[in-house]
């Protein structure tokens, strides 16, 4: 089974992480792809707005519109921040073997992993999959690659590849510049969000009345 990992506080979800979802999916041929909010992650200084329950219904609110998407709450369940290794090594045992594990991020988020809970231990359960952004070149990432000294070596274009067997593959998507803040002031100035969340979440958002009042600061 090859399965896609994308985590994220999705507060809201948004069409951009479900089409990333899609085409990682579709160009990895995976089985699925766990669209998976956070908890508490402990990278983020300000805490989420909206509870996870909202945050996990409008997450599986959004993934009906794929059969390649699902929704996963195990994050959920567990108190205190929530460390990626953690909850990779849930899945493994959920899952069991044979499982092929992709992990897919910004390159943005993957650029700060050597600050992330055993970091290292991380490449050897699971591939990664960086998403390119603005800004951050794939040669960056390359040398960024060299100086994690994980023993990850150039194996094609934009593969690397360590003794594990698992792979960092560094990918394209198509760009939206979209985000779940910029959603959220929408919402607070009472515009549109129509187009950049699924009709179902934006009808979700409206009935429970979510970011209409100013964020915690």
């Amino acid at each position: 089974m090859r399965l896609g990992i994308l985590g994220g506080t999705f507060d809201p979800i948004h069409i951009g992480h479900l089409r990333l979802a899609e085409e990682m999916c579709e160009e990895l041929n995976l089985s699925k792809v766990l669209l998976m909010p956070g908890a508490q992650p402990p990278h983020k200084d300000n805490p989420m707005v909206a509870p996870f329950p909202d945050r996990l219904e409008m997450t599986k609110t959004g993934a009906l519109s794929s059969d390649y998407l699902e929704a996963c709450d195990i994050e959920g369940h567990r108190k205190g921040p929530s460390y990626s290794i953690e909850t990779i090594r849930i899945i493994r045992e959920k899952y069991g073997e044979p499982l092929a594990l992709f992990f897919i991020l910004g390159s943005d988020a993957f650029k700060e992993i050597n600050t992330w809970k055993e970091y290292k231990a991380l490449f050897q359960i699971t591939n990664f999959v960086v998403i390119e952004r603005p800004g951050i070149t794939f040669d960056e990432l390359g040398t960024f690659i060299e100086l994690l000294e994980t023993g990850f070596k150039e194996v094609g274009s934009e593969d690397y590849v360590n003794s594990s067997g698992n792979h960092i593959l560094l990918k394209r998507s198509t760009l939206m510049d979209i985000s779940s803040t910029k959603i959220r002031q929408n919402i607070r100035e009472g515009r549109s969000i129509n187009f950049i969340v699924p009709q179902k979440v934006k009808e979700y958002i409206i009935k429970k009345g979510l970011y209409i009042k100013n964020e915690v600061s």
